[in-house]
């Protein structure tokens, strides 16, 4: 006869592959119903990216199969529910489980790129997801969403007027570009660039989110101090080309994630433009930026690689255009970038299974 307790048994021989531990020690199986031979079980993953599911859904199967009743039936509900590993204090950004900081040492990497595909990636997988432009001098995400010229509206939340961020392709998004005409520039000195940052953070209604992607502006100065200053962050994603020139300036911002008492987790890293293929040779590909330079940084620090991405015209067209390749289900760009995405909520999720709780980084004066 099969039983519940039968059942359990069997799924706790079991192992998630990234966290290191059996389903039913991390309290990811729930709502197992038995009729006779037919078994039904919910399997609850640790985010909607998981992309090891399939894995998980075949060794569930086999378990019941091998220990139980080889002839069960067994029907198996994947659901997910993205953890968060914050302290308890939530005054700052309450509802958001995870704020993720794209990052990079010099300019021209095409870290807005990774940034917004990233979070309609981790949207397209049934996340709750938010973008916040922290590029304050040079802002990109209304031109990439296509939401140039919007304005976001007002609204009270227990008495205190919050600007509600806007909503593209299933995302939240708020942007300094937002707010004023896109033809001045910003000629604001740290100071304000900071106080406007945190206005981002503490004055706009998110509500709740499983992810906050964070488009950093490039570099390691007033803007990513405030950033880990205000917000507990999960962790980095460091964008950089293959060049020496662009593996040099990740390299220090990768340093300074890493160094105390900073300590923001390093996700890991994405090579950008890695290489060129002609849509007429299909399978040349012309290393024009040179060749590897992030992934040996990667593993020079002992990070994870999270991909490369190749240089295609698409995607800086339909960045340009305001629909991110993303969006766009003949993308030939769609594909890299989702395996980058689903790879940033793997490492996010072995994050908080492992790592020290998040926190805002308190520095000395």
């Amino acid at each position: 006869m099969i039983t519940k307790e039968k059942v359990l048994e069997a799924l706790s021989q079991v192992q998630e592959p990234d966290l290191g531990k059996d389903l039913v020690t991390l309290n990811m199986v729930e709502d197992i119903k038995i009729d006779g031979k037919n078994v039904s079980f919910t399997v609850i993953l640790t985010t909607p990216a998981c992309p090891l599911k399939d894995m998980i859904e075949k060794a569930c199967i086999n378990a019941i199969k091998m220990m139980v009743d080889q002839e069960a039936i067994i029907s198996i509900n994947l659901t997910a529910k993205v953890k968060s590993n914050r302290q308890d204090n939530r005054i700052v950004l309450p509802g958001v489980k995870n704020v993720i900081v794209v990052a990079s040492g010099k300019g021209g990497v095409g870290k807005s790129t990774i940034a917004v595909n990233l979070a309609l990636g981790l949207a397209q997988e049934g996340a709750k997801v938010g973008l916040l432009d922290a590029d304050i001098h040079g802002p990109s995400i209304p031109i990439m969403l296509g939401i140039r010229g919007e304005r976001p509206m007002m609204q009270q939340v227990n008495g205190k007027n919050m600007i509600v961020p806007i909503e593209r392709f299933g995302i939240k998004a708020m942007s300094i570009g937002l707010l004023i005409d896109e033809k001045q520039a910003v000629i604001w000195r740290g100071p304000q660039v900071s106080s406007a940052l945190k206005q981002f953070i503490s004055e706009v209604n998110w509500g709740e989110l499983d992810y906050l992607v964070v488009d950093m502006p490039p570099g390691t100065g007033d803007v990513q101090l405030t950033m880990v200053q205000t917000v507990p962050v999960t962790g980095a994603v460091i964008v950089s080309t293959p060049q020496a020139v662009a593996a040099s300036d990740a390299r220090k911002a990768i340093i300074m994630f890493k160094q105390n008492p900073i300590n923001v987790p390093i996700l890991g890293i994405v090579e950008n433009m890695a290489y060129f293929t002609p849509a007429e040779l299909p399978e040349n590909k012309y290393y024009i930026f040179g060749k590897g330079g992030a992934r040996e940084m990667a593993e020079q620090f002992e990070i994870p690689f999270l991909g490369e991405m190749p240089l295609i015209a698409h995607v800086r067209e339909s960045g340009d255009a305001g629909t991110p390749s993303m969006i766009s289900d003949d993308a030939p760009s769609k594909e890299a970038l989702m395996n980058i995405a689903t790879r940033v909520a793997q490492q996010i999720s072995i994050r908080n299974a492992n790592l020290p709780q998040t926190k805002v980084v308190e520095m000395q004066r």
